[in-house]
């Protein structure tokens, strides 16, 4: 047999991975009969069918599965080559996506993004927020390189991390001074409560908290912002219950009172990537950024 085509076989992943001929064309910046002939190339060369239409979605047959494990692995060895030639360069270069909530993203990253920028000036990192679900589903899609997410996180083609435990806190309004040092769920039950978006991964630890002690809250405000969260309680419109981070740094307790809350709640926050992930120099660097995040907090 002759041997096989690298581009045809990354082409054929790409249509897998994309699940139709259009969008991989789109993702590889080629003409879809481009992509097309390039599918039915491989499969001329290896005289088995790869691609099935199920549905409006195409389906790798049971010969294209065999094909999708070999081709992955050997994605990863070439990508493996390139970054052993890459060492030899001066500088770690090439573009970075990652994908995190608005808390870490706010309190967590510019740090490491202004020393990764000052050591690693042709390294482009991209930053998108996003819920977990959201920012699990485009790594695993390969639309993310690296995510920053609250567990638990779900995806059996997915090597996760732990990084970093961050408890929660409530935070009232200064002028409120029956406020105490800390505050059980039954304490807060009654008092108006603004809250994290419905959905989110951090307001269902919360209310899973209430839920413990037999308890259901209903906010007088939900929003998607941790900054807009701090705003409104600051400004006596009621409670709320965030990650200590948000308000760790003395100008972010300007006008709030923080306790501690009984029994304690927290969060755990991990690195999500693809198990078949080329590693290339610059993602090792993000990478091992943000693993001394547990050692920094």
């Amino acid at each position: 047999m002759r041997r096989l085509n690298l581009d045809q076989l990354h082409t054929f992943s790409e249509v897998v991975d994309a699940g139709s001929f259009s969008a991989a064309a789109t993702r590889l910046d080629l003409s879809q009969p481009a992509v097309s002939l390039q599918v039915r190339q491989l499969e001329l060369r290896l005289n088995v069918r790869l691609i099935e239409r199920v549905g409006k979605r195409l389906k790798p047959t049971s010969a294209g599965l065999t094909l999708l494990e070999h081709a992955r692995r050997i994605d990863a060895t070439v990508e493996e080559a390139m970054q052993a030639l890459s060492s030899h360069a001066s500088d770690v270069a090439g573009e970075v996506a990652i994908g995190t909530g608005a808390t870490a993203c706010i309190h967590l990253l510019p740090p490491i993004l202004r020393a990764m920028r000052k050591r690693h000036p042709m390294l482009d990192i991209r930053v998108s927020t996003g819920n977990t679900d959201d920012v699990v589903a485009a790594v695993t899609e390969n639309r993310l390189d690296i995510g920053l997410v609250t567990l638990p996180a779900a995806g059996r083609s997915l090597h996760v991390t732990p990084v970093l435990r961050d408890e929660f806190v409530a935070i009232a309004p200064l002028k409120d001074e029956g406020w105490t040092a800390e505050v059980t769920p039954d304490k807060l039950v009654a008092s108006p409560m603004v809250a994290f978006e419905s959905g989110s991964s951090t307001r269902l630890l919360i209310d899973e908290w209430f839920l413990q002690a037999g308890l259901r809250v209903r906010p007088v405000m939900a929003l998607g912002s941790i900054e807009a969260i701090k705003e409104m309680v600051a400004a006596g419109l009621g409670y709320s219950i965030v990650p200590r981070m948000s308000v760790a740094a003395a100008h972010y307790r300007r006008g709030l009172r923080i306790s501690a809350l009984v029994p304690e709640l927290s969060r755990t926050l991990a690195i999500v990537v693809r198990q078949d992930k080329p590693l290339t120099p610059g993602l090792r660097k993000v990478m091992s950024a943000l693993e001394t995040l547990n050692n920094a907090a």
